[in-house]
Parts: structure tokens; sequence; C-alpha cells
């Protein structure tokens, strides 16, 4: 920090400066001169005035001297515009600078590696979940009876939590989790940057071809064998996108950026190729503008009365269910999708006060988890879109297939019935009585 004393009257000891240590910057030393040319103008319009400061010695001002006073201070007056302006042009400078780290905030990083790798193309099975996989024991299997050249594995948990020998049974888990996490909240932009920060963990191998997400509630609903050939052999992604016309969860003050026509919803679990998973991880863009307008509805709170309504009136807008869907919408890639998912889920339609609870998905217990059910799953072979009047047909190159390949929200006893219905494999249930929770 540096003192300016200027006196007009009888002279007075300058304090001492204060030592420091330190950057300086460039707008402090602009400051710092731009307060000492005030002080020498000031000086020199008091001169040119002929009221001279005092001091020790008072030397009598003559025209010649306040000729060269005048020219002084010209002079002074110029240099200090000169230092007005740079100042100015720091400080747009730094506002620019200000404004690329406040974008750069969104961006995912990922580290460049060559496309070329040696073997074959891999699945990557991303997992997003609260900690544990509670499903392990059931994964353990479908990935025993699959090629370990062929996938690989990574986990989003909570930040601080490890799988090893103690947290899961499986040790196809060990040491998956990856180290850059966040803390997610369910209908928050946090859930949609875990996803990307999994692709971009993921892209770091280049034999990784396929991606797919998944929860900590899902199961195959076949072995891997079967899950592989499927979706290697289609060159489309498999995201489940569809005009949302009904609920209102778009906010025009996304437009101009995320236009109204480009506005999509569908399911969160996608399967994507190589090159759509670039997209969503470089994506520095859309992001942003979701993680600022794209907000979950707070619940109603019988205190606040009226002011209820108010509230309610905000867009509930649920970010996993329409970022990826709009983003790839809107870098003209919806002709390279299969517009549908490959995890199915069976809803609750039958609440009658959506603004109150809402659709939930049904949890599937080992009552509900029949051989019956499950071979239900597995039959149907197309999903029809109300908004759009749109039959999708499942097929893979041309080829009649079934919809399904995953499904979710499975308990503990409904993934111990998979097993011993052979579902994915064969197993003994008393396999996993011994093992860690």
């Amino acid at each position: 920090m540096m003192w300016v004393h200027v006196y007009f009257g009888e002279a007075v000891p300058r304090p001492p400066l204060k030592s420091f240590t330190g950057h300086v910057g460039v707008a402090d030393v602009s400051t710092q001169a731009a307060m000492a040319m005030v002080v020498m103008v000031v000086v020199a319009t008091a001169s040119a005035r002929g009221v001279p400061p005092k001091r020790r010695h008072v030397i009598t001002s003559t025209n010649g001297s306040r000729f060269f006073s005048w020219k002084l201070l010209i002079l002074l007056c110029v240099s200090l515009s000169c230092l007005v302006v740079l100042a100015s042009l720091f400080s747009l400078h730094s506002s620019y600078l200000s404004n690329a780290d406040s974008s750069n905030h969104f961006k995912v990083t990922r580290s460049t590696v060559s496309r070329t790798f040696h073997g074959p193309p891999k699945i990557a099975f991303l997992f997003l979940v609260r900690q544990n996989i509670p499903l392990d024991f059931l994964w353990h299997v479908f990935f025993k009876n699959g090629n370990v050249a062929k996938f690989s594995i990574y986990v989003h948990s909570a930040p601080g939590f490890v799988l090893d020998e103690s947290t899961t049974r499986s040790s196809f888990f060990y040491g998956t989790q990856i180290s850059n996490v966040i803390q997610v909240s369910w209908g928050e932009s946090s859930m949609i940057q875990a996803e990307r920060l999994l692709l971009a963990a993921a892209l770091d191998d280049p034999a990784n071809q396929r991606f797919v997400l998944l929860s900590d509630s899902c199961v195959p609903l076949y072995n891997f064998s079967y899950v592989y050939n499927y979706v290697m052999v289609s060159q489309r992604s498999f995201v489940d996108s569809f005009l949302d016309v009904k609920d209102g969860r778009y906010n025009p003050k996304m437009s101009p950026k995320i236009p109204r026509e480009k506005w999509r919803k569908g399911s969160q679990w996608f399967t994507v190729v190589r090159s759509h998973a670039e997209v969503i991880v470089d994506d520095d863009v859309i992001f942003p503008v979701f993680n600022k307008h794209c907000k979950r509805r707070p619940p109603i709170d019988n205190r606040k009365g009226k002011l209820n309504l108010k509230i309610q009136k905000q867009h509930n807008c649920i970010p996993d269910e329409h970022y990826v869907q709009t983003l790839l919408a809107m870098h003209g890639l919806e002709g390279q999708l299969e517009r549908r998912t490959l995890t199915y889920t069976l809803w609750n339609q039958s609440t009658t006060k959506m603004e109150n609870k809402g659709w939930h998905p049904i949890t599937f217990s080992y009552a509900n988890a029949s051989p019956q059910r499950i071979k239900e799953m597995k039959s149907i072979n197309n999903v029809y879109y109300e908004t759009e009047f749109r039959t999708e047909w499942c097929r893979v190159n041309s080829t009649s297939v079934p919809c399904f390949l995953f499904a979710r929200k499975f308990s503990k006893g409904a993934a111990m019935r998979l097993l011993s219905d052979e579902v994915v494999g064969h197993f003994q249930i008393s396999a996993v009585l011994d093992t860690p929770p």
C-alpha cells in the first residue's frame, strides 16, 4: 500500500512506509502512478497560480518560471490522461479473462489420447451411484461370464468413498471409482455434471467405443455376450429423446442459446458412441445454461401458505431428463440416434395429484420380479411416444430386436431372484451370504 500525503500548511513528518511482500499487479502499479501524478498536478497548479506550498525555502516566482509551470502542468495532464486510458484497457482485459474463467468453470477436462488401440473395442459401463454398488453380486456374475478385454468399469460415488474388499462383494469393482467426483443432488445440474465426469474418465481409454450409463439399481436382462453384440453392432447411440410439450419445463430465459424447438426430454440412462460422448464432455455452452436456468422446483411447504402458488409457478426443470437429448439436438445429431433407451423403467402413473407427488419408478421386489415379468420386459419390441405420435420400433441395423437390455429399479431380493432363475448366468445364492454387505 502506498501512502500519499499532501500538505499545504506547515510541513508534517510523513509516517514511515510499511514494508510488505507479495505480488503487485498491473492494476496496483497503475493506481499508484495515477495517485502520484495527481499529487504532482496539484503541486504544479498551485505553483502556476503563484501560491506555492510552504517549505523551508521559498523561491520567488517570475514570469519565466510561471510559463515553465504551465508547460509542466499541460505535460502532466496529458500523462495522466494516458494513464487513465491504460487503466481502462487493463480493466476491460481483466473482465474478459474473468468471463473466460467463468466459462471454463463448467468445462470438463480430459486428456488428449490417440484414437488407435490394440485388441477388441470395449464397452465402458458407467455407474452413477450414491455410495456403494448394492447389486454388485449380480453384476459380478454378469462380468465373470464376459470377456475382460471387452469391457471397462467406472463408478462415480460419494466423494471419499473407496471401492475395495471391505465395501464390495465383487473384485470387478475394486478401485473403479473415478478420482474427480462431486457431491450429487437429485434434480440439480450436479447430476449431469457427474455423468460428464464419468464420460471424461472413460474417454481416456481409446479402446472404449461405447458408453453405457447405469444407476445403482440397474440390472442386466441378458448375459454379457448378448449385450456386447447388441451394442457393438450398431453405429448409433441409444438416447431416449422426444418433444417436450406438456409439462412446461422449458425456461424461456434459456433462449436464444437453447431455442424452444430444440428442447427435448427423455430417459437419463443412455448408451452413446464415442463421438457423441466427446460432444457431451467438450460442451461448455449448453451446460452453463442448464446450470443457471434449469432448476428443480422446491416442494410445497404448508408453512408458506399462498407463497406456494408463486413458488410452484417456477419451471420444474429436471436436468438429467433433458440435457443430453437437447445437447445432441442442438448439434444436429438426432439422425445418428436410436431415439430410445436400452433401460426399462416401469412408472407409477396412478398418482392423481401430479403437482404434489409426481410419477416415480416402481421398485421391483423378489415377489414381482417373477420369470413371467422378466419375460414380458424382454418381449417388448416397440415404444410409443405420445407427444410426437411416434412409434419407435426397436431395430439394430434394420433387424428387429428386443427394446431393453437393462431394467430398474431392482431391490436386492429381486436381483437374487434373477440369479436363481439364471437370467445372466448360473449362480448359487449361498455365494453372497458370507460376503461383505
